[in-house]
Order: C-alpha cells, then sequence, then structure tokens
C-alpha cells in the first residue's frame, strides 16, 4: 500500500459465491469526511470548534494544508 496515496476499502459481494474488496482513491476531503482514524478525526473536529462547528470549512481548511505539505 502507498502511503501518499488516498483511498478507502470497499467489500462487494456477488450473491455469497464471489466477493473481493477494492481501493477507491477518494479526494483529501472525503478523506477527512469519513475517515475513522482517530487523530484525523480530533484534527477536524478541533478545527471545527475554532470555526464555530463549521465542520465543512474547517475539512476544507485541513485538506488544503495538507495538500501543500505533499508538495
Amino acid at each position: 500500500n502507498d502511503t501518499n496515496r488516498l483511498y478507502k476499502e470497499v467489500w462487494i459481494g456477488l450473491g455469497g459465491m464471489q466477493s473481493a474488496v477494492y481501493a477507491t482513491e477518494v479526494s483529501m476531503e472525503e478523506y477527512l469526511t469519513y475517515t475513522t482514524e482517530e487523530t484525523e478525526k480530533v484534527e477536524v473536529m478541533q478545527r471545527a470548534e475554532q470555526l464555530g462547528g463549521d465542520i465543512e470549512t474547517a475539512i476544507r481548511q485541513l485538506a488544503s494544508e495538507k495538500r501543500e505539505k505533499r508538495k
């Protein structure tokens, strides 16, 4: 797994006969919205608190900052 690529894993099963897990690449915003990593969730919520509870803006700001760090 490439740690520089953002993805979510998706399980697809077909009638109990066949199944597979696929990695679906997502944007940084999508990743931060649905992350299950506790440290990332806390980071989003702390930023939202600083912005008066605006989670959407918190996610946009953090995504932008993380993209800049990757350059």
